[in-house]
């Protein structure tokens, strides 16, 4: 699955996951953020995740983008061991795209163009 993040350069894009919990015992997972552009995505409720049973949850993914070029991550959920269950391993791709700039501030300048 991929999980595509469109924005302009510089804002903060937000998506969630829903992960869902079709068994009777509670699932535990740990969020990781791996790949070149890790370090611009964030986890903000932290990386650990648990659904109750029979239930699901959310769990939001943040980016910020930095650079023109796309960044790309892997979003890995390993499964913790509660009461002898273990659910399986997820893994989600994120990938970036800048679709619009804001100029950071504008500057007016006068010079003359050519001088002897």
């Amino acid at each position: 699955n991929t999980i595509e993040f469109t924005g302009a350069l510089h804002a903060t894009v937000v998506k969630q996951v829903r992960l869902k919990n079709p068994s009777r015992k509670t699932l535990m997972y740990n969020a990781i953020l791996v790949g070149r552009d890790a370090d611009d995505f964030s986890l903000p409720k932290g990386n650990t995740v648990t659904i109750a049973p029979k239930r699901q949850t959310t769990i939001n993914v943040e980016f910020t983008s930095r650079f023109l070029r796309p960044a790309e991550a892997v979003l890995l959920l390993v499964s913790k061991n509660v009461g002898g269950i273990d659910g399986a391993t997820l893994t989600f791709s994120l990938k970036s795209e800048v679709n619009h700039i804001e100029p950071a501030d504008i500057l007016k300048c006068k010079s003359p163009c050519y001088e002897l």
